[in-house]
């Protein structure tokens, strides 16, 4: 193999392809990556087995070939380099030569052969979304997903299609976040997929430039995202995910209107005065008013209020700070809608997209007593 390539594109695709790279391989060869070079392109591929991702990017090619290099440590050497150009060439026993002016870099790789096939999904049934729109439907989403939970079906994002709509969900038991969206898809189309954490967080960095067209391919144990030079193949999760139905509250007592970032301001100031064992704050609620207050043995007592549109008689729920942040944080609108019940059921909070956002409640007790933080959850 030898190709030159400019040294800006070259750091810009092993960045986003080093991020699937395993920094604890269960074999040495899944800590490289493969570049190949054909056809006046560079191609440029990692994976952890469980999420893969190729780039392409144009180069001059002067013969073809391919090498494993190890991902991190010549990610590090070409961002180094201040040459605009960048010549790669191989040689015998899988030595890549890396030359830019009069520097010469030799790394010692791996034959192509060693590494993994990536699964190739064409031919298989697509749908069609706008990056900025498939970016903002999986960011709402996957916040409110668990990380490493031992319910195995909760560490991604589920994505639902039907009709032409496409629906996203995370939950980690305690808070829940669903958004929908229209979307082009095959006539056939019909499943539900459930997407891991970690494919989603990269498909979101993918996505960054909003005005591109991103196409999800679908099969029954796999799906691939493609948006410009980057495309990335992940297995999917398997078993069954929560019914998420029957969490999300209707029929709700009291609904009112509340401005997200005052609220904001009010959580942070009171979340100081809870403890690490107690992550709740009460919320009481009276006509025009709400009063945020939490109370720590170890630190102190603070109370917070600000005007509301809320009526009827006093209601007072306790709720973590920390995810109610969050959920506010995935909304851009001067005001949420908040929906509750009763201290011991779940709230809803929507704002003028088809976004739903589920809390669970804390238990009231906990924020006189500093017990241990528990709440109802999704099962």
């Amino acid at each position: 193999m030898k190709a030159v390539i400019a040294k800006n594109d070259l750091v810009s695709l092993i960045g986003k392809i080093q991020n699937v790279v395993s920094s604890k391989p269960s074999i040495p060869i899944l800590a490289n990556i493969l570049i190949e070079a054909l056809d006046d392109q560079i191609v440029v591929s990692g994976t952890d087995l469980t999420v893969s991702m190729r780039c392409f990017m144009d180069a001059t090619v002067i013969e073809e070939g391919s090498i494993a290099l190890p991902a991190r440590r010549f990610f590090q050497l070409v961002r180094e380099l201040t040459s605009p150009q960048v010549k790669i060439a191989t040689h015998l026993n899988e030595i890549a030569e890396i030359t830019t002016g009069t520097s010469v870099f030799k790394v010692n790789g791996m034959n192509k052969a060693e590494f993994p096939a990536l699964p190739d999904l064409k031919g298989s049934p697509e749908a069609t979304f706008t990056g900025a729109n498939l970016r903002e439907m999986l960011s709402k989403t996957a916040f409110a997903a668990a990380r490493e939970d031992s319910r195995y079906m909760l560490n991604g994002v589920q994505l639902q299609i039907s009709a032409q709509q496409a629906t996203f969900i995370g939950t980690d038991g305690k808070r829940l976040a669903r958004a929908s969206s229209p979307v082009l898809v095959d006539a056939p189309v019909r499943g539900a997929y459930v997407i891991p954490l970690k494919a989603v967080e990269e498909m979101i960095k993918m996505l960054e430039n909003g005005d591109a067209k991103a196409v999800v391919s679908l099969s029954a144990d796999k799906i691939a995202l493609e948006c410009g030079q980057l495309s990335l193949i992940t297995k999917l999760l398997s078993g069954q995910f929560p019914d998420v139905e029957r969490v999300i509250p209707s029929n709700l007592a009291h609904q009112f209107s509340i401005h997200r970032e005052e609220l904001m301001s009010l959580l942070r100031q009171v979340s100081l005065f809870t403890s690490e064992n107690s992550n709740s704050v009460r919320f009481t609620f009276e006509t025009g008013q709400l009063h945020l207050s939490a109370t720590s043995s170890e630190i102190g007592e603070g109370r917070v209020s600000m005007p509301v549109d809320f009526s009827g008689s006093r209601l007072e729920i306790a709720f973590n700070p920390f995810f109610l942040l969050d959920i506010l944080r995935h909304s851009k609108d001067e005001t949420v809608r908040i929906g509750l019940n009763d201290a011991h059921n779940p709230g809803l909070i929507t704002d003028s997209t088809q976004a739903q956002f589920v809390l669970m409640p804390m238990r009231l007790s906990e924020i006189s007593t500093g017990a241990p933080e528990e709440a109802v959850t999704v099962q």
